[in-house]
């Protein structure tokens, strides 16, 4: 295969503390490769100096790209924004903050080259992580993997090469509510993994919390699969049939056994609390579905961009200001 263009997808927010090492140990390995490249940094709506330092560097290095969000509008969308813009032959989606090493993108070129369309990371191990943050990941995944009829790798993240004709199948998928390593599984195309050990992060603090890592297990598990809508309607048919033959059982108590029915409030208000909270959890799955229906519904862009830095001739599918 003749040279290539490969496209560095980097997802940034509030990333200030990283960036020059980041950018440097990229352009290191991109450089030691030998071949055309370009680094696409996007900024979602960071707070701190994240823009301007990267603004900064697309003056100074006309290989790297930047897209500049208006408004924070979340890690799985800058990835999207990444591949929407990306012009090469493969695309790299890392992190910033380093935990993935970039010194593993030459060999998966090489996997690549050899004919596979995805060479994704696999982690086998996690440092500088606490223990929750581990298992709970770990159960995660393999919970996912179970519920949903598709082969989502377990212990994966978004860091992954991938083939131009698998970036032009995802471009045809709208959804807002983005799991973007499940929508990878989702399009197929011939896929391997790349086994390496995630590092602790080089500087700052995540950018992925408890209540983002839920929303993020949540857009899995929803996007991906059906099953909890069947749980909900198999626990309601169980429900009814539980409360119908207990309602028969109480007749049968009062009508022929008066002497032995006890009057009291207690299990009454115990049964009562039990089926209001399976009411309510089935309701909350199904308000969970149609809440994502909603977001379909409505047909807002999925990102609006503020600045494209070295690359304002492109054009991609989404609005820009």
């Amino acid at each position: 295969m003749d040279n290539i263009l490969c496209s560095v997808i980097v997802p940034m927010y509030n990333e200030e503390e990283v960036i020059p090492e980041t950018y440097r140990r990229l352009t290191k390995v991109m450089e030691e490769l030998n071949e055309n490249y370009e680094i696409i940094f996007i900024n979602d709506g960071s707070r701190d100096n994240t823009r301007s330092m990267l603004q900064e560097l697309c003056k100074t290095d006309k290989r790297v790209k930047l897209i500049d969000f208006a408004r924070n509008f979340g890690h799985q969308v800058a990835i999207t924004a990444g591949m929407d813009y990306a012009a090469g032959d493969c695309m790299v989606i890392i992190d910033g903050d380093l935990q993935d090493p970039p010194e593993l993108i030459p060999e998966m070129i090489k996997i690549w080259r050899s004919g596979y369309d995805i060479v994704y990371g696999k982690r086998i191990s996690r440092q500088g992580e606490t223990f929750f943050k581990k298992f709970t990941a770990k159960v995660f995944y393999r919970f996912l993997q179970k519920l949903t009829d598709i082969n989502i790798p377990v212990d994966t993240g978004d860091f992954r090469l991938i083939d131009r004709k698998v970036c032009e199948a995802l471009k045809q998928l709208p959804e807002r509510n983005r799991y973007v390593r499940g929508l990878m599984s989702w399009v197929g195309f011939r896929q391997t993994a790349i086994e390496f050990e995630r590092s602790e992060r080089f500087a700052g603090k995540t950018k992925y919390p408890l209540k983002k890592m839920l929303k993020l297990a949540m857009d899995g598990i929803v996007s991906f699969s059906y099953k909890p809508l069947r749980l909900a309607s198999f626990l309601g048919s169980i429900i009814s049939m539980a409360s119908f033959l207990y309602l028969l059982a109480v007749l049968i108590q009062r009508i022929f056994f008066p002497e032995t029915a006890i009057s009291g409030w207690a299990s009454i208000i115990a049964v009562s609390l039990f089926f209001n909270g399976i009411i309510l959890l089935m309701l909350g799955i199904i308000g969970e579905y149609i809440g994502r229906i909603y977001d379909e519904a409505k047909g807002r862009p999925l990102y609006i961009i503020r600045e494209l830095k070295n690359m304002e001739d492109r054009e991609g599918p989404r609005f820009k200001i």
